[in-house]
């Protein structure tokens, strides 16, 4: 997708993409507007840390598509694509997912905005669908899985289109699995037992992909064989291992914590105690 840049110049690679930057504002400045209403109403509710969580998960997923790491990615080093699938599809995801959990999912949206969107009766049906914790986790295993394929995966590298198309699935994706592990408008369409259940799968079935990945014998890709030359020195499928391990440590980090948080407040519960101290359960 695009010329290839000459290395000394990679690490210089920003590109301003004004729908996701502008994305980003809009975002942040959403979230903002409705915590101040909502903490006009109640200040436990809406408390202070909640802001830099929201923030920072919307610029961990800007910067990932607008700073040197696309371009990299996309033309020389496997491993930095990953980079950049984990931190759009997972981290920043999982951070705003956990900034707005509570009321903050109902205010998020200005009144003018959600009330016609609540009148859609297609749009509630098909997030009805959607958040059904099996099509959930089909969904994002689908598409997890789907963008592995390497005649897809190669299409997404050379294609604008379908490049876009695979980033958006990843974020869809997220929000789909992420929503069913942080319940933040507590619509319980699963026990915290279950939540439990559904973070492990969803951790297991990212290492299986991340080993099949570290495993394959010979690179899976073509684009980052046929290279004139080898960014940092990485052979192809040394750059293919970094990429599982990667997506592993990424897992680790942002599932494992879940799944420790979920089973801090299971054991919680089970012993009478408040699962957090704002009164808000995970």
């Amino acid at each position: 997708m695009g010329a290839v840049l000459a290395t000394e110049n990679l690490w210089r690679a920003w590109s301003f993409q004004p729908v996701v930057v502008g994305g980003g504002l809009v975002a942040i400045a959403f979230f903002l507007h409705g915590w101040r209403r909502l903490r006009r109403r109640r200040t436990d509710l809406a408390p202070w840390t909640r802001i830099p969580l929201f923030v920072a998960g919307a610029v961990v997923t800007v910067l990932a598509i607008i700073s040197p790491i696309d371009a990299i990615g996309e033309r020389y080093l496997q491993s930095v694509h990953m980079l950049q699938h984990v931190l759009i599809a997972d981290l920043g995801i999982a951070l705003t997912v956990v900034a707005v959990r509570g009321p903050l999912t109902v205010f998020f949206l200005p009144r003018n905005l959600l009330v016609p969107l609540a009148r859609m009766t297609w749009l509630r049906q098909t997030l009805r669908f959607l958040l059904r914790p099996g099509v959930s986790y089909a969904v994002w295993v689908v598409t997890l899985v789907s963008w592995h394929v390497p005649w897809l995966y190669e299409r997404a590298l050379h294609n604008l289109f379908w490049h876009d198309l695979m980033h958006l699935s990843f974020v869809v994706g997220g929000i789909l699995v992420w929503t069913q592990i942080i319940d933040p408008s507590r619509h319980r369409r699963l026990t915290l037992n279950e939540r439990l259940g559904f973070t492990a799968l969803v951790f297991w079935t990212g290492q299986v992909m991340a080993y099949g990945i570290l495993f394959y014998f010979s690179p899976l890709f073509p684009t980052y064989v046929e290279q004139p030359v080898r960014l940092l020195g990485l052979e192809p499928l040394t750059d293919q291992k970094l990429a599982g391990v990667v997506m592993m440590v990424e897992q680790a980090l942002t599932v494992g914590i879940a799944f420790g948080l979920l089973l801090r407040a299971a054991h919680k519960r089970r012993a009478g105690l408040p699962a957090f101290r704002d009164r808000q359960p995970v």
